[in-house]
């Protein structure tokens, strides 16, 4: 999986119909409608997310295997 930062995982999620709920602090909560799940995303400036951490919130979230194409 190739490194994605918090911000451009964001813009992945935005893209597959999640909706920013809140923000506490660095981390940016999202959720769907029809959906329980809420996916808490940390935004570290340019960091990229650890890669257990993105391969947790892309399989919460349904993406594809290759969402970051």
């Amino acid at each position: 999986m190739k490194p994605v930062t918090g911000k451009e995982f964001i813009r992945v999620l935005e893209r597959h119909g999640w909706t920013l709920l809140r923000i506490s602090g660095s981390h940016h909560i999202y959720g769907k409608a029809g959906k329980a799940v809420r996916l808490s995303v940390p935004v570290h400036g340019n960091q990229p997310l650890k890669t257990g951490l993105l391969r947790h919130l892309a399989k919460a979230a349904e993406l594809p295997e290759d969402f970051s194409r």
